[in-house]
């Protein structure tokens, strides 16, 4: 019988010490297969078909994670896009809520409208900020700055309350941070972090109703039957969240499928605490040094002030972890070991 452990060796052999997920992840050796296989495919001239069918089988992966079914979830290249059909589907005037200093593609297409009333406050007031007129509140699970994680139950208490919807991007938690995507209106994430697949692809989750989303970039993949939808405007988009897809990234899918597949093979919450003892391990031993990180408990990132200079020495040392704004950001994940973690604080020591 495979272990975590076991399943986790056998897909990765990095050359260096790696903490920086939070950037983008590494990608397993069967991903790197898939992604070959891929190749070899539009080398040959062989068939498109198995690469589309990675489309709807890395589409119902992430539908299991997130636990919602998969008509509700659409494919798309990336979160600012996403959050664009977001945004183009309020009306001029509405009020967007948001987290100071959150990520800019979850906040960045609302002020781009540029008749939207977009309010900022700090992440810890989000949920006490949702007051009567409010549109949607949109922030990320995790904040990518600094790991902090949302209070999403007191969030979606207080929109509920107050007629609003909720946006939520679990770019920084998809994969470690266990997903109930049907609790809110609209989830996001991106793929090629904690889900480690290549870069290219972005989860939409919708409503049943879709929300009253526009499928601006309807194509003819958005038909009911795309291959019969290749010319002229569509004559009936599809069913399903689908609707909203963009033609797909094919190389991207065949890569993401596989990554998917490991993640459900280890499973969330076996990631979810290896992946928080890795950060514990990690903020003790800052303490035994004399360094406070940012407080951002029941995280994989970890932030740290001051530090961020010595992000080129510790590269130098094979060591990657980010310099975000001058603080130190490491972010730990199935792949690190205790050891990972003792080399970096043995270098931040010397």
């Amino acid at each position: 019988m495979e272990t975590f452990e076991s399943l986790v060796r056998a897909e990765f052999a990095p050359e260096n010490t790696y903490l920086n997920t939070a950037s983008s992840g590494l990608l397993p050796g069967r991903t790197v297969t898939a992604l070959h296989r891929a190749v070899q495919i539009r080398a040959e001239g062989a068939s498109l078909d198995p690469l589309f069918e990675d489309v709807e089988a890395a589409r119902a992966a992430f539908a299991r994670l997130a636990g919602v079914p998969v008509h509700r979830v659409a494919a798309g290249p990336s979160v600012a896009a996403q959050t664009g059909l977001i945004a183009a589907a309020l009306p001029p005037g509405a009020e967007v809520l948001t987290a100071e200093d959150d990520f800019t593609s979850v906040v960045n297409p609302f002020h781009a409208r540029g008749d939207l009333k977009v309010r900022a406050v700090p992440l810890e007031r989000l949920a006490e900020s949702v007051r009567p007129g409010t549109a949607l509140v949109a922030v990320s699970a995790a904040q990518s700055a600094d790991g902090r994680v949302a209070d999403l139950a007191a969030l979606r208490e207080e929109a509920r309350a107050h007629g609003a919807r909720t946006y939520i991007d679990f770019s920084q938690a998809a994969g470690w941070l266990p997903m109930d995507a049907d609790a809110d209106d609209f989830t996001v994430s991106t793929t090629f972090k904690w889900l480690l697949g290549p870069h290219g692809v972005a989860f939409l989750v919708v409503p049943e109703d879709f929300g009253g989303l526009t499928p601006l970039f309807a194509g003819w993949v958005a038909a009911e039957e795309p291959w019969a939808s290749c010319y002229g405007p569509v004559a009936e988009l599809a069913h399903s969240a689908r609707r909203f897809d963009v033609s797909p990234a094919l190389f991207t899918y065949a890569g993401l499928r596989t990554s998917l597949e490991l993640i459900e093979e280890l499973g969330v919450a076996a990631i979810h605490a290896h992946d928080l003892a890795l950060a514990d391990r990690f903020r003790a031993g800052l303490a035994r040094l004399g360094h406070e990180p940012l407080p951002a408990p029941g995280s994989a990132i970890v932030s740290v002030p001051g530090l961020g200079r010595r992000q080129p020495e510790l590269s130098a040392a094979g060591i990657e972890v980010s310099d975000r704004a001058g603080n130190l950001r490491a972010s730990f994940h199935l792949y690190n070991t205790p050891q990972d973690v003792d080399r970096l604080l043995d270098v931040l020591s010397g």
